[in-house]
């Protein structure tokens, strides 16, 4: 396929950029084409997305949209993209792209022409196939999957949570919250262990078994059985329990088999710059799927929500050639499970020294630190020193100077 001939400017005095193809409908794609008009861009501007609906906010999945608090969760009306004159193809996933030919194939066979290509696939979420496909079993990635596992809710007795990540946190709180029995199963001595390290998730545990969560931990699931429906649920341990819903939670990977063969270095994600560039040219990378490279060199792919504003400003300033914006600062994230918000900045790793600062035996106060240096915070219902406490990561501080404030 020939690359397309027509060029329109951004704005009529910056480079010649047209026909920009967006893959992937998430927050990334959407923040993107924002920046795009915003920074002057008025040439062919679509967004190619695999599922069917509209882009959405993937957040209030398991937690608000699950429990039936909201009725849509849509990130902007259909009338967004008709103003700002974006194209939006639904039901369309990406099969494979030609970088030499600036083209994106689909998978119905339909071949688009691109100047400008940004990858904002997103993640698949990791599966067990040993499982089967009995009813009952379900993962949560999509609004259509939360949709059947709301509908699974409604009727279960007891369900079974595979996986204690931030998604498997919430969707357990979640259930519990409809009323539903919840054991919840980590292979991991904590939940979240492997992120914010066992001292924080043993504090997390805590909060599940407040709320009747049956936590366990350090077992995995060997077997699920019934007959067409999910009936009971077989640990590693040898305990069996009975069950008529199983949720997997184990995670989820980048979306990027459509690249093989398409000479765009993938690695945990699609490899980039500072920027967003991948190694083709006029093919960038945004979102969960991107894997940026740092103001160390190290490749970083970070799965968080307000990261993806600040890549989208840095990566249409690349494009565009204007003026360069700011790298993304501070990673900030948080997860709302039960009535508590759980906030996290900086970059916790397992291995951290964990200094707890407050904990009322619900709420509680983490500071992290990483050769003498404050890292991260990491806080349960305490906001205001998850705010404070961005400058100080930002910059550095001895841990000492936290903990023994002048």
């Amino acid at each position: 396929m020939r690359r397309r001939q027509g060029r329109l400017r951004d704005g009529g005095s910056g480079p010649a950029v047209s026909g920009t193809l967006i893959v992937g409908a998430g927050l990334a794609a959407v923040r993107t084409a924002e920046q795009l008009r915003r920074n002057g861009f008025d040439g062919p501007l679509t967004i190619v997305g695999a599922e069917d609906h509209l882009p959405y906010d993937r957040p209030p999945l398991s937690k608000q949209m699950l429990r039936g608090e909201v009725a849509s969760v849509a990130l902007k009306p259909a009338g967004f993209y008709e103003d700002n004159q974006i194209t939006v193809r639904l039901g369309c996933p990406a099969r494979a792209v030609d970088v030499s030919g600036h083209s994106l194939e689909l998978a119905d066979g339909q071949v688009l022409d691109y100047d400008q290509l940004v990858i904002a696939t997103g993640l698949v979420p990791n599966r067990i196939t040993a499982f089967g496909d009995l009813d009952g079993i379900c993962v949560l990635r999509s609004l259509d999957d939360c949709t059947a596992l709301r509908t699974r809710a409604a009727s279960a007795r007891r369900a079974v949570v595979v996986g204690a990540g931030f998604i498997g946190c919430e969707v357990a709180a979640s259930l519990r919250t409809l009323g539903v029995q919840v054991v919840l199963v980590e292979p991991q001595a904590a939940p979240l262990a492997g992120v914010l390290g066992e001292q924080t998730g043993a504090l997390i545990a805590r909060l599940h078994r407040d709320e009747d969560v049956d936590v366990r931990t350090g077992v995995t699931v060997a077997s699920v059985s019934g007959d067409k429906a999910v009936a009971s649920v077989t640990l590693s341990d040898g305990s069996a329990i009975d069950a008529d819903l199983v949720v997997v939670g184990i995670g989820s990977r980048p979306a990027t088999e459509w690249l093989l063969g398409s000479d765009i270095d993938v690695a945990d994600g699609v490899v980039c710059d500072e920027a967003g560039r991948t190694s083709a040219p006029d093919v960038w990378a945004i979102g969960d799927v991107a894997s940026w490279r740092d103001a160390t060199g190290t490749q970083v792919r970070v799965e968080h929500w307000s990261n993806v504003a600040e890549q989208a400003k840095v990566l249409v300033a690349a494009m565009l050639e204007s003026e360069a914006a700011t790298s993304p600062g501070v990673p900030y994230f948080w997860s709302d499970q039960y009535d508590v918000k759980i906030q996290c900045l900086g970059r916790p790793r397992a291995g951290d020294i964990v200094h707890l600062a407050e904990d009322d035996g619900r709420r509680f106060l983490a500071y992290y630190e990483r050769d003498g240096v404050l890292v991260a915070v990491v806080a349960a219902g305490i906001p205001e020193k998850v705010r404070t406490a961005r400058a100080a990561i930002g910059a550095g501080v001895a841990i000492a100077e936290v903990l023994q404030p002048a």
